[in-house]
């Protein structure tokens, strides 16, 4: 009996072992709205799983300031959106991680209908054959009048 418990024991560890090398999985499910996104491609993943053994990593919300509190492309949605992308390669470096980890980004824009430019540019940084999972909140303002996106991450290593 105790060897058994043992066995299964091994296979299970093996097994979430084994799962936690392949990475985290994108699905939409054929039951639930299919995002559309550019290129034909998903706009987002409606379900992505971590497998057990994962380290997540939060990255705080990020906008289109350099390093010294500068707005970035004031005005320009383009602009500000590259930048945001770009601190958020620097905050996902600094935790050992990359785009390829990120399972979900939240967005807060001040005018949702800014939404096909960011993800042009989003296209440049993630997978888009397999996005990650995305929340889109349109707000009246962010912390500062000239903002106009605001971006958090989660990701998986």
């Amino acid at each position: 009996m105790i060897r058994t418990a043992f066995v299964a024991l091994a296979l299970a560890l093996a097994t979430s072992s084994a799962a936690a090398q392949d990475g985290p999985q994108f699905k939409t499910p054929g039951s639930l709205f299919t995002p559309p996104g550019s290129s034909g491609l998903h706009g987002y993943s409606q379900v992505v799983s971590v497998p057990p053994g994962s380290t997540l990593i939060y990255v705080s919300g990020q906008v289109a300031l350099d390093s010294a509190g500068n707005i970035v492309g004031p005005g320009d949605i383009k602009a500000q959106a590259t930048k945001v992308f770009e601190n958020l390669r620097i905050a996902l470096a600094a935790a050992g991680a990359s785009f390829k980890d990120v399972i979900k980004l939240n967005y807060y824009l001040t005018d949702a209908h800014n939404l096909a430019a960011v993800r042009e540019v989003r296209d440049q940084f993630i997978n888009p054959s397999a996005p990650p999972a995305s929340t889109l909140v349109e707000v009246r303002a962010l912390f500062r009048p000239e903002v106009m996106l605001e971006v958090e991450a989660v990701a998986a290593r």
